[in-house]
C-alpha cells in the first residue's frame, strides 16, 4: 500500500525525471514498431537500445553505425509519434576515447541525454566524454551471478565506489528488478548509493527471488513507491524507465499501468 507520508512527498514538488519506457520491452518487435507501441501506452519519452531492428523491410539496427538516412527515418518515427528520445543502454563503452566518441556524438545527434553502461573499466574514459558532451552515464547492474565472481557490478558498494569521486553526471542507472533479483531490497541499494542516481530501470517483481517475474507496479515486492520517493528526495533529474520483462508479446496494457502508476503519485 502507497503510504499518506510518500504520497504527500511526492505531491509536494512535480516529478523531478523524465518518465520513460525502455525500448527492450519492446525487443521482440522494431524500434519503429516499439515506438508505437510507447506512444499507445502513453509514453512521452523513451530509452533506446543497442541493436534492436530498425523497421521490417532492411538489415539496419538502432545505434551509432546508423547511416544519416536511417538515423532521420527514426527520428521521423520518434517525431511522428511524439517521443523524445532520452536515454540509450545498456550499451557497451570501449576504453579507447576515439572509439568511443562516436557513441557519444550519436547520442548528442540524438538529442539522448543519458547513456547507460556495464563498462566499468572505462570509466577513466568516460569522465572524459561525459565532460566533453555534456551527457550523463548510469552504470547499470543485471542480477548478481553466482558462478563469476568477476561480475561485481551487480552491488551497489561496487557501483558507489566506482562513481563517488567522479563527475556528479556519473552515477547509477539503478535496475530495481535486478536488485531484487540479487536479494537487495532496491530502497536500501538506493540508500547505498547516496544520491548518485542518474538514470533508473523501473521494475516491480511478483516475488524476492532469482526468478521474479514483472508485475504491473504496486503490486509487487518492490516497493516502487518508496524507490520513487527516493528519487523525489534526491531530486533525481535523469530518466526512469519503465522496462517490462513479462508478457512479451502483448504487455502494453502492463506498461500503461506502469505509467500511470507513478503519474498518480504526482498528480495534481
Amino acid at each position: 500500500m502507497v503510504s499518506s507520508l510518500i504520497l504527500a512527498a511526492a505531491l509536494a514538488k512535480p516529478m523531478p525525471f523524465k518518465l520513460c519506457v525502455q525500448a527492450w520491452t519492446f525487443h521482440e518487435f522494431t524500434a519503429f514498431q516499439a515506438i508505437e507501441k510507447a506512444a499507445a501506452a502513453g509514453a512521452k519519452y523513451m530509452e533506446l537500445f543497442p541493436g534492436q531492428k530498425l523497421k521490417d523491410g532492411g538489415d539496419a539496427s538502432v545505434g551509432p553505425q546508423m547511416s544519416s538516412a536511417d538515423q532521420s527515418a527514426l527520428k521521423a518515427q520518434l517525431d511522428k509519434y511524439k517521443i523524445q528520445p532520452v536515454a540509450f543502454g545498456v550499451t557497451g563503452i570501449d576504453t579507447d576515447i576515439n572509439k568511443a566518441r562516436p557513441l557519444f556524438a550519436w547520442a548528442k545527434s540524438m538529442g539522448i541525454e543519458i547513456l547507460n553502461t556495464e563498462s566499468h573499466d572505462s570509466i577513466d574514459t568516460i569522465e572524459k566524454l561525459v565532460k566533453e558532451f555534456d551527457i550523463k552515464v548510469g552504470f547499470h547492474n543485471h542480477p548478481k551471478q553466482p558462478n563469476n565472481p568477476k561480475y561485481v557490478i551487480w552491488d551497489p558498494n561496487f557501483v558507489y565506489n566506482l562513481v563517488k569521486n567522479r563527475d556528479k553526471r556519473i552515477g547509477s542507472c539503478a535496475d530495481t528488478g535486478h536488485w531484487v533479483r540479487s536479494g537487495i531490497k532496491p530502497t536500501d541499494a538506493l540508500n547505498i548509493l547516496k544520491g548518485r542516481v542518474v538514470s533508473s530501470h523501473l521494475k516491480d517483481l511478483h516475488e524476492f527471488t532469482p526468478g521474479g517475474h514483472d508485475i504491473p507496479y504496486g503490486q509487487g515486492v518492490s516497493d516502487v513507491a518508496g524507490i520513487l520517493g527516493i528519487y523525489n528526495k534526491i531530486n533525481m533529474t535523469g530518466s526512469v524507465s519503465v522496462e517490462y520483462e513479462y508478457n512479451w508479446q502483448t504487455n502494453v496494457p502492463e506498461v500503461a499501468q506502469c505509467l500511470g502508476f507513478v503519474r498518480g503519485l504526482y498528480a495534481k
